[in-house]
């Protein structure tokens, strides 16, 4: 499934709230592109993912700062702490019913505002 599939959006709000439910089922590997291997060992890629899921953690005092953040990725050897739900995540709720099939998704949502003075 691509990040910017149909399913995706039906199903999570956000590329935070699919990556922590592939890293809570132990399968963030399958956030990997292929071509992200050819140049990046996947376990690197795979840190690169446990940061980036500290950095969005629901408490700010949970969320490293930027120098631990560099730290963590410029060590390999640095332990990580657990990541824990990210800010934002909705839970599903599993009395919603079923995606429908004729719901429009925009690709390029995105607006912009031109404020001029009086």
């Amino acid at each position: 499934m691509k990040i910017n599939s149909p399913q995706l959006v039906m199903n999570l709000v956000s590329l935070a709230a699919y990556a922590w439910r592939l890293w809570k089922d132990g399968k963030a590997k399958e956030l990997v592109h292929s071509s992200v291997t050819e140049n990046c060992p996947l376990h690197e890629a795979v840190r690169c993912i446990h940061v980036g899921l500290l950095c969005v953690q629901d408490h700010p005092d949970d969320r490293p700062l930027m120098s631990s953040v560099i730290f963590m990725l410029e060590n390999e050897n640095a332990l990580l702490s657990t990541p824990k739900q990210p800010a934002y995540f909705v839970q599903q709720n599993s009395e919603t019913p079923e995606p429908r099939e004729n719901v429009e998704v925009s690709v390029n949502g995105v607006s912009i505002t031109t404020l001029e003075g009086r």
